[in-house]
């Protein structure tokens, strides 16, 4: 399933959702929506998103991610469900398989925030790797299984005020697709401030 947002300089985002029931129909997959949204809402330049919905199976998982990176040429490719320690839970292997570099500040900080919430946050294996083939490299992030915890992760904690308790992930994203040659990225402030450096910004348009 492919839904665009019409173009100049558009990123393309992977999402894929990672659940034995869903895949198979037992319930409707929730993960796929909800990046969908949050990303329509996050994120103020052109996306394109692609999904895939599968199995947890890291095989199946790992050839999700090489199509999503190779073939289709996404900048970005967001994974939800199959991160706990659960034997079925192989979302991280699956992605550690396909990587050329770890990005392990991306784990590290999606615990800290979940931990605001819940402590078994402890629990999590989430992962972000990057993806580098000639010509072309993308940042796989391991993300949640469900909605209200994805939002979480992605945008940090904020008190009343809007001031930032924890920074949410995605503050680092677009920054980090500039370092890799990805393109140019800005955010709405009001849900998650991407952040970069004085000498990486761009004048805003006219």
């Amino acid at each position: 399933m492919t839904q665009t947002i019409a173009t100049s300089e558009t990123l393309r985002v992977g999402i894929v959702s990672v659940s034995d029931r869903a895949s198979k129909g037992v319930y409707e997959d929730q993960g796929i929506p909800a990046l969908q949204a949050w990303l329509e809402r996050a994120v103020s330049t052109p996306v394109r998103t692609v999904s895939r919905l599968i199995q947890d199976e890291a095989k199946e998982i790992s050839a999700a991610l090489i199509e999503l990176v190779d073939v289709e040429r996404c900048h970005l490719v967001l994974t939800t469900g199959g991160t706990g320690p659960a034997r079925r839970d192989v979302t991280p292997e699956a992605t550690q398989a396909v990587a050329t570099r770890e990005m392990p500040g991306f784990g590290e900080q999606m615990r800290q925030i979940s931990l605001q919430f819940v402590p078994t946050a402890i629990l999590s294996r989430q992962v972000a790797v990057l993806r580098e083939i000639e010509g072309h490299a993308a940042l796989i992030i391991n993300l949640p299984g469900q909605p209200k915890a994805i939002s979480e992760t992605l945008e940090g904690l904020k008190r009343e005020d809007g001031s930032v308790v924890v920074s949410g992930i995605f503050a680092a994203v677009p920054y980090c697709l500039d370092l890799i040659g990805g393109p140019y990225i800005e955010t709405h402030d009001a849900v998650v401030k991407g952040f970069r450096p004085k000498s990486a910004r761009r004048p805003p348009a006219a």
